[in-house]
Formats: C-alpha cells, sequence, structure tokens
C-alpha cells in the first residue's frame, strides 16, 4: 500500500536544482531486490506502492542500468508520473566519490572506478544523482520520519547483514560513513552488532542489547548526537531491544521502513545541483 506521510507535510525546501519538480524518482538498488516509486517532495509520500525488481545476477552496471531503464519507464506510465525533466535518484550499496563509485557490497565489482551518475544519466536518458544506500535512508528519515524536526547531530544506524550508518548534522549530510566497520574487541562492529550476528549466534534479546548497547555508547562517545535511529528490519521488533539500552542520547526506531532507501534517493536528486556537464 502506498505510504501515508507519518506528519503533517513539511515545506519543500527552496533550494536545488531539481526543485522545480515535486515528484522524483527513487530507487534503492540492494543486493537481491531494486525497489523503486516516485515520491513527492511536499510530504515524502509514494505515489505508487513500493515496487520491486529482482536485482540481476552478477549485478554488474549494464545489468543494473537495463533493469533502470524499465523502471523509469514503469514510473513514466504511472499516475502523478514526474515530469521527464525531474532527475532520478539512486541509492547504491557502495562509496561514492562526486559520483564515483569507490566499493561495493552485494554488487558486482566492476562498479568500482566506474563514473556511476555519468553512466546512468547516459543510459537512462534523465540526469541522474547516486547516493549511498545508508546515506539515503538517513536522508528520509530526518526530513520525513523518525528525526523530522530534531536539530544539531542525528546518527541513522541500520542493522541487517552488516551496519549501515548515516550522519546528518544541522540538516546537512556528512557521506560515505562505515560505522559498522568501527573495530570493537578486535573485530569489525558489525561481526558482533548486526542483524545477522544475532541470528548467526543464536543470541536472545537481552544478550544482543548488551552487544548493541557497547556499540552505540562507543559512537556516542565519538560523536555526541543529539539523536540516534536504528532502522533495518529488526527495528520491527524495537519494543524487545531498544528498551534495554542505557543512553544518554534519546534512541528511537526508524519510521520508514522499506520506503527509506527509496525516499531518501529522491529527495537526494530532488536537492541537487546540476552536473558539470549539464
Amino acid at each position: 500500500m502506498v505510504r501515508p506521510s507519518p506528519r503533517s507535510a513539511p515545506t519543500p525546501a527552496s533550494t536545488g536544482w531539481s526543485t522545480l519538480h515535486r515528484h522524483h524518482i527513487g530507487v534503492d538498488v540492494g543486493g537481491t531486490r531494486i525497489k523503486y516509486s516516485a515520491v513527492d517532495m511536499a510530504d515524502g509520500a509514494l505515489t505508487t506502492p513500493v515496487l520491486q525488481r529482482p536485482t540481476p545476477e552478477p549485478a554488474t552496471p549494464e545489468a543494473v542500468a537495463a533493469q533502470l531503464e524499465l523502471v523509469v519507464a514503469e514510473l513514466s506510465e504511472a499516475a502523478s508520473a514526474p515530469d521527464p525533466e525531474a532527475s532520478v535518484g539512486v541509492a547504491l550499496p557502495t562509496i561514492l566519490r562526486q559520483g564515483v563509485a569507490c566499493s561495493a557490497a552485494n554488487i558486482d565489482d566492476a562498479w568500482i572506478g566506474l563514473d556511476v551518475r555519468r553512466f546512468l544519466t547516459g543510459r537512462l536518458g534523465r540526469t541522474v544523482q547516486v547516493i549511498n544506500d545508508a546515506d539515503a535512508a538517513g536522508l528520509a528519515e530526518v526530513r520525513y520520519g523518525a528525526g523530522r524536526g530534531s536539530a544539531g547531530t542525528v546518527l541513522l544506524i541500520t542493522l541487517g547483514t552488516g551496519i549501515g550508518s548515516a550522519l546528518i548534522v544541522d540538516g546537512k549530510l556528512v557521506p560515505n560513513l562505515e560505522l559498522g566497520h568501527l573495530e570493537l574487541r578486535g573485530v569489525d562492529a558489525e561481526v558482533r552488532a548486526s542483524a545477522l550476528a544475532r541470528e548467526r549466534e543464536g543470541l536472545d534479546w537481552p544478550v544482543y542489547a548488551e552487544r548493541l548497547q557497547e556499540y552505540l555508547a562507543h559512537l556516542e562517545f565519538l560523536f555526541s548526537p543529539d539523536l540516534i535511529i536504528v532502522g533495518g528490519a529488526i527495528s520491527a521488533q524495537h519494543e524487545l531491544f531498544l528498551p534495554l539500552l542505557r543512553l544518554d542520547t534519546r534512541v528511537v526506531p526508524a519510521e520508514l521502513r522499506d520506503a527509506a532507501g527509496i525516499i531518501g534517493a529522491a529527495r537526494h536528486a530532488y536537492l541537487a545541483l546540476p552536473p558539470p556537464e549539464a
């Protein structure tokens, strides 16, 4: 079902290049699924349900681009279709610097070193803006979800196969933080505190909460956040472990669930400045 706005609609930002257009396409490319929809920037609501296609195997740039061409064609025919001049936002499981992929998680290594923004813009025939998937979720939650109206420093942590992270300071994203790879007891934190770690080791909720407490307390010491948002599929069971945490920082579950990456990718496209070649 189409996700309703969780609260009253905020006023769209007045800065950026694509803000002339209210609806933008958002795409979240994952290891197994490509999720997508058009998004109304007035309130972050999807104009369709969360739509899905399987991620190609192998997930090479060419194979993913072919799927994205179908995505854009499909959404261009839907009700409330984005204007052809509106840019497309794509969230990817990779570190991105100026549109160039510097890593590849759960997608093909052929992405590494690719100017993804330029490549997808050429393939789709529309301006494309790209963003790390955790960063996209953070943008969405801060603007439209659990962090809406929060001032200062907001830290989003997504607990899944690994640990994703996004840091937003006074509404501005600090991109490409890989806080799941902070060392904790001699290993990457995600080895001990991800949702997969809980399942792999058969941890009950109190024991898992102690693992998460140690990790989040370390982040609290490093970043002094004003709010921590916990996302990932495990956040649907937040009442089983978040109340067990003992932090000075307020910790809340994410609200946007599967739609967060889609909404954040679309918002990134909405706010983006024109690319150098435009």
